[in-house]
């Protein structure tokens, strides 16, 4: 595989000062920590903030830091301010977006400044990014802190491999619409080729919330442009498991764990590590706890929680709230319930190395891990994994990724105290067969999908949609095609050339009776039509009326109502069958029913068909009422002979036997043509590409699987290629 540029806030290995020199010391935190292994056995680079404001630095020192980072780490620092960071980090990352991914709005300040501290630093990430990459390079943007650089770098790179996964959850859609940058962070993240997500739940919000507020559907979690398509999956992030099934060797873990059972003297022991964070439910721990101990006295002067929690944001006024709650809390507990030989509580306020982790899981009955909101939590994942004698038990929070994984645990909703403080006194009273038992389930699973499964499990998903699209492009009209075509064209002695109307020769709107095509367009297709030699045929589901008024130059042939009516180059309008429009008084209720029941839906009727327009209603609830009407509408299609045609938020009714298709071959038998060409956009163009002869050329406009044989991404190429062809006739 070629070189991966894995881009991320924070570096893998931080710089600290130590005196008068650098230290280089790994980065704390899920992500550093768990892409460290993958990305040191890769031929990778690592872009991102090293830790230290580069206004604290002089020329030389961040030279050297920026030397030293790059020769000896595979590492690309991005300087980031004093300010930067309090705008960027401290402010749009932490204030914004953190507690409203996080389920807390109230938290949330919605400061424009802020946001556009978010866009520039996004824009200089890629500044530095575009320094380094190269056109073979695999991106993969990672977390919450660079949602629009995908887009960014799409914009600026368009035939990048670009990957990108958010670590933490994504809200559903009655919160995330409350961002008032919210297309843009959509439309950030879909510049990526794959985004990738820890669980359902979070991809399933994500694709709700491209639906509903940038009107894009999906299909099997694909989410298609006309340029471009993004894949939407899950992949829940796994650990090092040998890093942490291995530490109970460590001489140095085994001190430890000697200095815990000293510690300890006989005493049970709860374990609960976590950094500073309303969103960790740790308040609901000492509170759970605390009614365990009240619930059963008997473990009084038996157990004792270890509670780690490293500092975090504590300039940051809710965290700073939050550390005083748990002082308040620990001393409540301590004071009310403990003796002079028992501290129920053991509380410490500081991050602990990993021989001293490693240590306390060994030692630990039972892990408490109850946050009322996380993307996945790897220390429950951390702790299972440390246990190679398959003892101890997770209470685990219904609302950690990691709750998907490790079902063997106790898994509680993390504001129910009752609840936990029962599960609490379930896995400390388990059956020891039991528990094993289950253990060596979650170490199965824990083994097989580590953290290196997981990286390559999403390069090579990377790699499959990346193949997909190569598939895709390599039918583009390609310069040396387009000139066999125009050569062709130009060559023959009698022509044909159809051309979708709405989504081929104009953009396709909401309000498509008001588009019209370009001047220049219009002028390329009348210098066609007026060409003995050559005969321009406008395809389109509008009825003929419409099209009259938009072609009034006879010479335009044109196929309308989805093939019903033709338009002869003369002028005159005949229908290809007649058929029987009985059907619509039995269609026309049920429609109308669902027109009612669905707000912002409208009924539109022509000629020989009916639709049922969803454009203004909200999507979710059209995807729920478009599958009750089919099925209403497949009942009576039995005796009625219909067929459902899905065009762009539209369902439309029209007889089976009506096809663009046969139109078309209709046009094909009045003579012969030794150059066609059909150009469309739609599931109904499909039967116009199916009816051509073996030499015709057919183009679908837009990146999606057709039997056109070339692809054309935008409207604007095809009125680029219209007016080729007729240059070509004055040539």
């Amino acid at each position: 595989m070629s070189r991966i540029i894995l881009v991320s806030n924070r570096l893998s290995v931080s710089v600290a000062w130590d005196g008068d020199s650098f230290v280089f010391k790994p980065s704390v935190g899920g992500l550093a920590t768990g892409l460290s292994s993958f990305y040191q056995r890769q031929d990778s680079l690592w872009v991102g903030w090293c830790g230290l404001p580069h206004d604290q630095l002089s020329d030389d020192e961040e030279s050297e830091v920026e030397e030293r980072l790059r020769t000896e780490y595979k590492s690309v620092p991005v300087p980031l301010s004093t300010e930067d960071l309090n705008q960027f980090y401290y402010g749009f990352c932490n204030n914004i977006i953190w507690p409203l991914f996080h389920y807390f709005p109230t938290y949330v300040q919605y400061d424009p400044e802020l946001w556009e501290a978010y866009r520039r630093i996004n824009e200089r990430y890629l500044e530095y990014l575009r320094s380094v990459a190269q056109p073979d390079d695999y991106i993969w943007i990672h977390d919450y802190q660079l949602l629009l650089l995908p887009g960014m770098v799409r914009r600026h790179l368009p035939d990048t491999k670009i990957g990108f996964f958010l670590h933490i959850p994504f809200p559903s859609y009655e919160l995330f619409r409350l961002l008032p940058w919210r297309d843009q962070i959509l439309e950030g993240m879909l510049g990526a080729d794959l985004v990738g997500f820890h669980t359902y739940d979070y991809a399933r919000h994500f694709l709700s919330s491209v639906r509903r507020l940038l009107g894009l559907e999906n299909s099997l979690g694909v989410v298609r442009t006309r340029r471009r398509f993004t894949k939407v999956d899950v992949f829940p992030m796994g650990i090092d498991y040998e890093k942490y099934s291995q530490a109970r060797d460590l001489p140095e873990v085994q001190e430890q764990m000697k200095t815990v059972d000293n510690s300890l003297a006989g005493h049970r022991m709860v374990f609960s590590v976590d950094r500073l964070d309303y969103s960790k439910g740790i308040p609901n721990r000492l509170e759970a706890f605390f009614r365990f101990l009240k619930r059963y006295p008997e473990y009084h002067g038996k157990i004792v929680l270890v509670m780690i929690v490293a500092p975090s944001r504590t300039e940051v006024a809710h965290y700073m709230e939050l550390k005083r709650e748990l002082d308040e809390l620990v001393s409540r507990i301590n004071g009310s319930l403990g003796t002079i030989e028992w501290t129920p509580v053991r509380y410490f306020f500081r991050a602990f190395p990993f021989e001293h982790l490693t240590a306390l899981y060994n030692r630990a009955d039972a892990l408490l891990v109850t946050p009322l909101r996380d993307g996945m939590n790897l220390i429950a994942k951390e702790y299972v994994a440390s246990r190679r004698d398959y003892r101890g038990a997770v209470v685990l929070s219904e609302t950690a990724g990691a709750a998907r994984e490790l079902s063997e645990a106790f898994i509680v909703n993390p504001t129910d105290i009752e609840r936990i403080a029962e599960a609490l006194h379930h896995a400390l009273s388990m059956d020891p067969e039991v528990q094993v038992k289950n253990n060596k389930l979650m170490h199965a699973r824990l083994a097989k999908y580590n953290v290196r499964y997981w990286a390559h499990d999403f390069m090579d998903k990377l790699e499959a949609v990346i193949g997909e699209r190569r598939n895709l492009r390599s039918r583009t009209l390609s310069t040396e095609s387009r000139e066999q075509l125009l050569r062709e064209f130009r060559q023959a002695r009698q022509r044909l050339v159809f051309l979708n109307y709405d989504g081929t020769l104009v953009e396709m709107r909401d309000r498509y009776e008001q588009i019209r095509p370009d001047q220049l367009v219009h002028s390329a297709l009348s210098r066609l039509a007026a060409d003995e030699h050559t005969q321009v045929v406008i395809v389109t589901g509008r009825d003929r009326k419409d099209m009259d008024a938009l072609f009034p130059d006879r010479t335009v042939g044109i196929i309308a109502d989805h093939g019903v009516w033709v338009r002869s180059t003369d002028g005159t309008w005949r229908m290809l069958e007649q058929l029987d429009t009985s059907w619509k008084d039995v269609v026309r209720p049920v429609l109308e029913l669902y027109t009612a029941r669905t707000p912002g839906s409208h009924l539109e009727e022509w000629e020989f068909s009916l639709g049922w327009v969803y454009r203004q209603a909200d999507p979710e609830l059209a995807r729920v009422r478009l599958a009750e009407l089919r099925d209403a509408i497949s009942g009576l299609s039995s005796t009625l002979t219909l067929e459902v045609h899905d065009g762009r938020r539209v369902l439309e009714v029209k007889n089976s036997n009506v096809t663009k298709g046969r139109a078309a071959q209709d046009w094909l038998s009045t003579e012969e043509h030794d150059f066609v060409l059909a150009i469309g956009d739609d599931a109904t163009d499909e039967e116009l590409f199916s009816a051509l002869p073996d030499h015709a050329y057919s183009i679908r406009v837009g990146l999606d699987i057709s039997r056109a044989r070339y692809i054309l991404e935008t409207e604007g190429q095809v009125g680029e290629l219209v007016g080729n062809l007729a240059a070509k006739l004055d040539s």
